[in-house]
C-alpha cells in the first residue's frame, strides 16, 4: 500500500514539475493521466504493479 501511495505522489511531483518547466503541455498531459487510468483497469494492472514492487524490492536489497 505505501509504495502505491509513494508512486501516486512521485509521479504527481514529476507531473507537476513537467507542465511548470512547460516540457509538456497540458493536452499531453491530460492525455498520459488517461492513459495510465485506462490502463490501470485492464489486465495489465497486475503485471505493471508486480514490476513495480520487483524494482523496490531490488532498491531495497541494494541500500541495505
Amino acid at each position: 500500500m505505501a509504495l502505491s501511495i509513494s508512486a501516486v505522489v512521485l509521479f504527481g511531483i514529476l507531473t507537476g514539475f513537467l507542465l511548470r518547466n512547460r516540457a509538456v503541455g497540458i493536452g499531453a498531459a491530460t492525455a498520459i493521466f488517461l492513459f495510465g487510468f485506462f490502463v490501470a483497469s485492464t489486465g495489465a494492472q497486475k503485471t505493471i504493479y508486480s514490476l513495480c514492487q520487483a524494482i523496490a524490492s531490488t532498491l531495497t536489497h541494494l541500500t541495505t
